[in-house]
């Protein structure tokens, strides 16, 4: 099928826009070829895919102020993008578009070990923050599975987490300050290298706000000394609402392990061959690591095989060395890589309440025979943050959207059940008819007016978040007004 031709006016407008932006940032800068562009044309939500009108790749915050300022005047669309890796389509563009990367802009500004913070363009990545300060015995808590590619710009948008969030919080409890650009180019500074900030808690609404209010080209980030020493276990059950049901009571004794984390038999048999982890043969396994001295470690370790040893578990291991914790965590880390080499599949992330674990497992696999799509299940079990993968055939016409009616009525049952529709992959594309099924009238007119404030043109990650039509309306009406 030959491509739409565009229109001597989209041509001219592009024309403009790019001569524009050439003239504040290097020419390999500003990526405005037709085929340079596909490079940027979806996400790690690969299953749409759309070219933006161009890319552009600044150095410095000064660079992104004037990036903005010029789509500002221009009234075109800006959708922020990190390192990619959005499960949700988050940073999926739109055709009149510019991507705004910030892949270039990964410099450490600051180290500040005796108030224990860092400071670091947004571009760096995840796992590269706690490279910069481990030989001094530090290190940066949030560590989602994809911290070797993914950047502090998606983790601050999407209120990321990862398998230690369980005892030290996702990204929003790790951030102390942003330097912020705004979409008419304005740079504000929120919050800081103090413990809390006064009035508005604005670095609260801007960490999770998916790249809606504003561009953070620079944090400032909570560091913290190593632990002595940490120690996982293995804990293999026969059944899923078991293994549920034994997350719950660890929870309810108030054992607080550093990660709680949960797979299922497919996950378990699929990470195996991946890794060579040496998980058991069960249908479910929970890893479970705690922290401390090793007194410390040997009393927690005891309460929670005394709490596992209550469900009858198929097996209890301790790991024997720092190799076999090494091993067993790389097997979970690369859970998403392994099932991607045996088939499609879509990520879900609905969070839960833990009591909920049993029941909202049940009906998972409920479903996954109702719609006749395998499901592979590995989460962040101590917080509930759920990570169903949705196994389809790509190739194989009806598929997907047959997968993505089943992942709508898994969201909606994370709902029922007194959760919410996303824990750190955040909305994107994916959710956003969603959202008024979690969300009252009321509720979403109190976000939308927010967005009004920030972008009262509605041109930052424009069709995200919100219904299409909500987004189309409130855009329409702002450029009326005005």
């Amino acid at each position: 099928m030959e491509m739409p031709v565009p229109s001597q006016s989209v041509l001219a407008r592009k024309s403009r826009v790019v001569e524009r932006l050439q003239g504040v940032l290097p020419m390999d800068a500003v990526i405005h070829d037709e085929m340079e562009t596909r490079a940027y044309e979806c996400d790690a939500l690969t299953a749409y895919r759309c070219p933006p009108m161009a890319a552009v790749l600044p150095t410095t915050t000064k660079e992104v102020s004037d990036v903005l300022r010029i789509c500002h005047e221009e009234g075109v669309p800006v959708v922020p993008r990190g390192s990619g890796t959005s499960l949700a389509g988050g940073a999926l563009p739109t055709a009149d578009c510019v991507i705004l990367g910030v892949a270039r802009m990964n410099d450490v500004i600051e180290t500040n070990y005796p108030d224990r913070y860092i400071r670091v363009q947004t571009g760096r990545t995840n796992l590269s923050v706690t490279g910069a300060v481990e030989e001094d015995g530090f290190f940066y808590a949030p560590d989602p599975s994809s911290q070797l590619a993914c950047a502090i710009a998606g983790n601050i948008a999407m209120n990321s987490g990862g398998a230690h969030c369980l005892k030290y919080g996702v990204t929003t409890n790790n951030l102390m300050g942003v330097t912020m650009v705004l979409m008419t180019g304005e740079i504000v500074e929120i919050g800081g290298a103090h413990l809390d900030a006064g009035n508005l808690d604005l670095l609260g609404l801007i960490c999770g706000s998916e790249g809606q209010l504003g561009v953070v080209t620079e944090a400032t980030l909570r560091i913290l000394h190593k632990p002595e020493g940490a120690r996982p276990v293995l804990v293999g059950f026969d059944d899923n609402e078991v293994a549920g049901a034994c997350v719950s009571d660890i929870i309810k004794a108030g054992v607080l392990p550093v990660a709680i984390e949960f797979m299922d038999a497919l996950c378990i048999k699929t990470c195996e061959e991946f890794a060579q982890a040496g998980y058991p043969d069960c249908q479910a396994l929970l890893i479970i690591e705690v922290e401390g001295s090793e007194a410390e470690i040997d009393d927690q370790l005891a309460r929670i095989v005394k709490i596992a040893n209550q469900h009858n578990p198929v097996e209890v291991r301790e790991s024997k060395s720092a190799e076999e914790s090494a091993a067993i965590w790389l097997g979970r880390k690369s859970a998403f890589g392994a099932m991607g080499q045996i088939s499609d599949y879509m990520c879900l992330d609905g969070t839960i309440p833990v009591s909920e674990l049993p029941m909202v497992l049940r009906r998972i696999g409920e479903l996954s025979d109702q719609f006749g799509l395998p499901v592979g299940n590995v989460f962040h079990a101590g917080d509930g943050n759920m990570h169903p993968l949705i196994l389809f055939d790509a190739n194989k016409p009806g598929d997907l959207e047959l997968c993505e009616e089943m992942g709508a009525e898994i969201l909606k049952l994370c709902v029922d059940a007194g959760g919410c529709l996303t824990g750190e992959h955040g909305v994107g594309i994916e959710k956003r008819d969603l959202m008024t099924y979690q969300y009252a009238p009321a509720d979403l007119e109190a976000q939308l007016a927010v967005k009004d404030v920030f972008d009262p043109h509605w041109l930052l990650n424009a069709a995200k978040v919100f219904p299409l039509a909500v987004s189309h309306d409130r855009r329409t009406e702002q450029i009326a007004a005005e």
